[in-house]
């Protein structure tokens, strides 16, 4: 095969990777945008979770839910099992390194099997482990964490609890977010502050079961959100990773186009030269 011959085979194999790397990236990049705006039904029930039980002093309850009785911190981290994730994953686990040595004493759980195995490299402790997200499904997966979080913090095992997880904040940033699980001020220092401008509210149940029932239920609504936020991240780390690509393939598609040129124009003017010396030689016969 000459070399101009090879040049243009490797050029439309070239080709055909651009265009399957370029679907993958739209179908990557339409799956974040598609996730991400399923999302704003969590806003919708926080607002409407959050405005229901206002209406109910929570704050003198004796629940370890809302007042820790450990000094135990549950440190959970929230990792991908999928690919191009390698990166951020690093990430998740530096932020819950980093979160704790704030706390003397702490417990890790870890959501993800590949976070899992390098954050056993990390530490000596034993771990928490949740795995086969995929397998088992997000929902399934947030009721798992959910229900052991609330059995160690009402064992008195743990008090506080902070999660850290990977937020895509655009298409092409991702971050690694810490939050404060329990006690949950996103309920309970909000209910706190308007409990006094509210009209009395007759209760029938006791505090402490409203508070287990809050947790429950807010607990796995704020693990599922996070674990979609994971999933997000994991698609724009994929177009990401894919649009890199695609432009390193563009960049040798361009190069090969060059050379194929350049070895079409040589294997041409090659042509005109021996047809040129052809007709001199058959010229100089004839004299």
């Amino acid at each position: 095969m000459s070399k101009t011959a090879k040049l243009k085979s490797d050029l439309e194999d070239m080709e055909s990777l651009v265009e399957i790397f370029q679907i993958l990236k739209d179908v990557a990049s339409n799956h974040f945008y598609n996730t991400a705006k399923r999302k704003q039904r969590f806003v919708e029930f926080a607002e409407s979770f959050v405005g229901f039980f206002r209406m109910v002093s929570l704050a003198e309850a004796t629940s370890p839910l809302v007042h820790p009785s450990s000094e135990n911190v549950g440190l959970l981290a929230i990792t991908s099992e999928g690919g191009f994730m390698a990166e951020m994953t690093a990430k998740i686990l530096n932020a819950t390194m980093a979160e704790a040595k704030k706390h003397r004493k702490h417990d890790f759980m870890v959501i993800g099997y590949k976070g899992a195995e390098k954050m056993q490299l990390r530490t000596e402790k034993e771990l928490t482990i949740f795995r086969d997200v995929e397998e088992k499904g997000l929902f399934k997966i947030a009721l798992e964490v959910k229900k052991h979080i609330i059995s160690e913090v009402e064992k008195g095992n743990m008090g506080r609890v902070f999660a850290v997880y990977p937020k895509a904040i655009t298409a092409n940033f991702i971050k690694p977010v810490t939050i404060k699980l329990l006690p949950s001020e996103e309920l309970v220092t909000k209910q706190t502050s308007v409990k006094d401008a509210i009209e009395k509210v007759i209760v029938e149940s006791e505090q402490d079961d409203i508070i287990h029932y809050l947790a429950d239920v807010w607990l796995a609504c704020r693990l599922y959100e996070m674990l979609e936020d994971c999933i997000i991240a994991g698609f724009a780390a994929q177009a990401m990773q894919l649009e890199s690509s695609l432009d390193s393939l563009k960049k040798d598609q361009k190069g090969l186009v060059t050379a194929f040129r350049k070895s079409k124009k040589g294997d041409i003017d090659k042509s005109l030269r021996e047809v040129f010396t052809a007709k001199t030689i058959m010229s100089g016969g004839k004299r």
